[in-house]
């Protein structure tokens, strides 16, 4: 990346903050980190060399020399600060979820689109190498006709006050499910429960129908024995498992087929085939992205349209959640 001459800064360096602090800081473009935390700023600057430091906003965005903002701050401050960010004219890379409100996403989009400005957001398992395979699979029939597609993502981890398991984890499944079969789903439903804060769910699960009798469905909890990030995708030849958790044999397809014995269906059981993948982590593919984009202006993969249809499912099912309390 040595060519490349922009200059990013990233605000906010706490659990997501730290990766990409590291990633844009190898690849060559870091010119400054913001964040209340002096000490942060301190142990960041010394490890990665970043050349400026500051605890104010304001004076990244009145910076002529940054290029684009990478925001990595709680998700309620999202909105507020990718606005000023791009009404200053910097490019932005925002951590999911773009917003908390369809209407300021659509702020944003309106923004985007006067401005011309580079606004990403970092939807990182459409940089996966297991999901882009699988879309490739999918898009060339491989699969078959796709009927039902779900997605576990589960942990005893970090537990948030400002938002619930919902806004938190979901997102990622929404982007990658839509994105595997170019759809937006014509109704969402969701249900869970708030266990350790009035409010804040720590357990959902969220339906999604799609044309073609196609299903999906969600669970997310951060009230879970082990972790889990699983995603399963049925077709009519193949039956496709992408584990995250495993470290070597991530996506593998199961060839089982339904025969029909008379009028009684029969499983036939095959021989699962691992699918090789190239290695490769999908934060530094999506840093590499959003810089060859603001270098090249080009739309992102994961730009503000499609955080928006994201949003709209979350509120969908949000909705669903609300009533009932």
């Amino acid at each position: 990346m040595s060519n490349v001459n922009k200059r990013i800064a990233i605000v906010g360096l706490g659990y997501w903050g730290k990766n990409l602090v590291r990633n844009f800081s190898q690849l060559g473009v870091l010119d400054t980190i913001c964040d209340l935390d002096s000490k942060a700023l301190a142990k960041y600057k010394n490890e990665y060399n970043v050349v400026k430091t500051t605890t104010e906003f304001k004076d990244v965005i009145n910076d002529k020399n940054v290029d684009a903002v990478v925001v990595s701050t709680p998700a309620v401050t999202h909105y507020k600060i990718v606005k000023e960010a791009l009404l200053s004219g910097k490019d932005v890379f925002v951590e999911k979820p773009l917003a908390l409100e369809v209407k300021e996403a659509e702020d944003l989009v309106k923004i985007v689109d006067k401005s011309k400005r580079i606004l990403m957001i970092d939807h990182i398992l459409q940089y996966h190498p297991a999901v882009i395979k699988l879309k490739e699979l999918i898009d060339n029939g491989d699969l078959g006709r796709i009927q039902y597609i779900y997605s576990n993502r589960l942990n005893i981890g970090k537990l948030r006050r400002e938002e619930n398991i919902l806004w938190s984890f979901a997102p990622h499944d929404i982007s990658v499910i839509m994105f595997l079969i170019s759809k937006t789903p014509h109704k969402v439903t969701a249900f869970g429960e708030a266990y350790l804060q009035e409010g804040i769910y720590d357990t959902t699960v969220t339906n999604l129908s799609f044309s073609d009798k196609l299903k999906a469905h969600i669970f997310v909890s951060w009230l879970h024995p082990f972790k889990e990030q699983k995603l399963v995708v049925i077709g009519t030849k193949n039956m496709a498992v992408f584990n995250d958790v495993e470290e070597k044999n991530k996506l593998v397809l199961y060839p089982h087929k339904v025969e029909w014995v008379g009028q009684i269906p029969v499983a036939s059981k095959a021989e699962a085939q691992v699918v090789s993948l190239e290695s490769k982590e999908p934060l530094k593919e999506a840093c590499l992205h959003f810089i060859d984009c603001i270098t090249r202006r080009l739309q992102p993969k994961t730009d503000a349209k499609e955080a928006l249809s994201v949003l709209k499912v979350l509120q969908q099912a949000q909705q669903c959640l609300d009533r009932s309390l």
